[in-house]
């Protein structure tokens, strides 16, 4: 079952988002649907808000104020549950039909993390594998992982041009 997960927002009053997940939790737990409901996420950010004062301090921020991603297999059951949660006031999709978010869309998020080998290193020779320039090859000259990003530098028509790619873009030539 834990391969048709999938992630769906939730819809719940604004300030009540804490008050959900904990209540999901619980409920979860009680009815041992942990193999159904894998995981829950209040996506937050880290700002540094000036105090009237003049002091700088950092606060974390809800970047979505009224809404819980869930990580769960979509079932009449598991939907019931999240549905008769106090706070929830739905789902985020249309009618009564919850819409499972993309992959695409929860990599933007941030919500999982996929670990990416680099097999390469600065100086490396590597062929271009996806995008308008594959079967391009080029230099390594920058790699940042945690910005999931390579700059190669590729030669085209006689010139050196620095292109930045994502890091699975790319594999290091034999």
């Amino acid at each position: 079952m834990a391969e048709n997960a999938k992630w769906y927002v939730i819809h719940t009053y604004s300030g009540y988002e804490n008050a959900v997940k904990a209540a999901i939790e619980k409920s979860v737990a009680n009815r041992g649907l942990e193999d159904m409901i894998h995981k829950m996420e209040i996506p937050m950010e880290t700002v540094t808000e000036v105090t009237e004062a003049g002091v700088m301090k950092e606060v974390e921020r809800k970047v979505f104020p009224g809404y819980v991603l869930i990580k769960m297999v979509l079932t009449d059951d598991t939907w019931h549950l999240i549905r008769n949660i106090r706070g929830v006031t739905g789902f985020v999709g249309s009618a009564n039909k919850a819409i499972p978010l993309s992959e695409e869309e929860v990599a933007a998020l941030g919500v999982e993390k996929r670990e990416i080998v680099v097999m390469y290193h600065v100086g490396d020779t590597v062929k271009i594998t996806d995008g308008p320039l594959s079967t391009f090859t080029g230099i390594v000259e920058e790699i940042e992982p945690e910005k999931n990003k390579v700059r190669v530098v590729v030669s085209m028509f006689g010139r050196e041009t620095p292109v930045e790619l994502e890091l699975d873009q790319v594999e290091v030539l034999s």
